[in-house]
């Protein structure tokens, strides 16, 4: 089967009969929260919110979940993405410590909402194991020591473990508990669905048109009606047209992923424990696993975004480093096909954390923007943090995700 270049494969595959249908938004209302963005940081929002007793309206200018969600790798990381060591020498040790704590928390209560909402999205818990080659592998000790030193849950595997448990060669490992795969398309219909269910007003094909505040009020104009609300969470990949006095903040980059053809059973022996995300130690990192039907998801080989004139081009060949570095990794998968192909847009700031809460420039919004799409974990970490700043309850530890950081 030829591989289908730019489809993502959870979107694709959904049957279409059960997708839940969203109108359009037409006509003025008046709520506590109008969320823009209906991928999961704005769907988990819109439930917090909406569950938290507060009138909350969705807005999503498509499909519900066809943006960076749908578009993703399918993981709830316990990492936020840049390295301990990073975030420290950034920000210093105790910030660094509430990252970490925020996006492990993230993870676990992420995975807890979609068993307690009964989504189907193929959650399944995972460890997550960073490993070194050649010349990494003394970074990569130095940051299972500065981890170690600060009191975070981390462990070290030797070259001999790692071969017994994954069949790698590799220098030495890092690993962590409370990972997570997921079908993230799923999950984000789901949560949308649950979000209605707590009274949220959800609306796709509802292009937001402009956002005007005095100093009591927001009005957000949409195509066919306005609405007036206190608060406005603006939860997309990236800063919109409508905010592009943000998009300093963050450089527009794309991350490439494949998922292959299912494995036979005898290449399947071949290879390590599937209940293992595997993660490389350079810049950016590389991921891969499992899903649920024995199939490998693969991400990274990241760059600047391409023209449109050359995404194509650019993405077959993404896709072939993505299947030969993994084949370097695994001879045994020789002769796998990638079945899908396909790319992410997202903002990547310079400490390569999402930019989360409130922006002096615009007195009633608040932000969810950037982070890689690797992971899903940060919808569930923004979500909290949002609703905090909603009901005017911060907490210390968000101020490390604001814009004046």
């Amino acid at each position: 089967m030829p591989t289908r270049f730019g489809t993502s494969p959870w979107i694709q595959r959904f049957p279409a009969s059960r997708v839940p249908a969203f109108p359009r938004y037409s006509g003025d209302r008046v709520a506590d929260v109008v969320v823009i963005g209906g991928g999961l940081t704005g769907c988990a929002a819109a439930h917090a919110c909406a569950a938290a007793g507060l009138t909350t309206i969705l807005l999503e200018r498509d499909r519900m979940g066809h943006g960076r969600s749908g578009r993703g790798l399918g993981l709830l990381s316990p990492e936020p993405g840049p390295a301990f060591r990073d975030v420290v020498e950034a920000h210093g040790l105790n910030a660094a410590r509430r990252v970490f704590d925020v996006w492990r928390r993230g993870a676990l209560d992420g995975a807890a909402l979609l068993r307690r909402l009964g989504v189907p999205c193929h959650l399944d818990p995972r460890e997550a194991l960073v490993v070194a080659r050649g010349d990494q592998e003394r970074d990569l000790r130095r940051e299972y020591e500065g981890r170690r030193e600060a009191g975070l849950d981390v462990a070290w595997l030797n070259r001999r473990q790692l071969q017994a448990r994954m069949r790698l060669d590799a220098a030495g490992g890092l690993k962590t508990r409370d990972a997570f795969m997921l079908d993230p398309y799923r999950a984000c219909l789901g949560l949308a669905s649950a979000a209605a269910a707590r009274g949220a007003l959800c609306f796709e094909r509802s292009a937001v048109k402009n956002v005007r505040f005095t100093r009591k009020l927001a009005e957000v104009v949409v195509d066919h009606g306005r609405i007036k609300t206190s608060r406005v969470i603006v939860a997309t990949a990236t800063a919109t047209e409508e905010f592009r006095s943000l998009r300093r903040h963050l450089d527009r980059r794309e991350t490439y992923l494949v998922l292959t053809g299912r494995m036979p059973a005898a290449m399947r022996k071949e290879l390590g424990d599937r209940r293992v995300i595997l993660r490389g130690a350079g810049v950016p990192p590389d991921h891969a696993g499992w899903t649920h039907d024995d199939r490998l998801v693969i991400s990274g080989a990241d760059q600047p975004e391409t023209p449109a004139r050359t995404r194509e081009a650019a993405l077959v060949q993404r896709t072939g480093e993505l299947m030969y570095e993994v084949l370097r990794l695994y001879p045994a998968i020789s002769g796998l096909q990638p079945e899908f192909g396909w790319e992410s847009v997202y903002g990547q700031a310079a400490d390569g954390l999402p930019y989360i809460g409130a922006h002096r420039n615009y007195p009633h919004h608040l932000f969810a923007i950037g982070g890689h799409p690797a992971s899903a974990t940060g919808a569930f970490a923004a979500a909290r943090i949002l609703l905090r700043a909603v009901r005017g309850t911060p907490e210390s530890a968000d101020e490390v995700f604001g814009w004046n950081r």
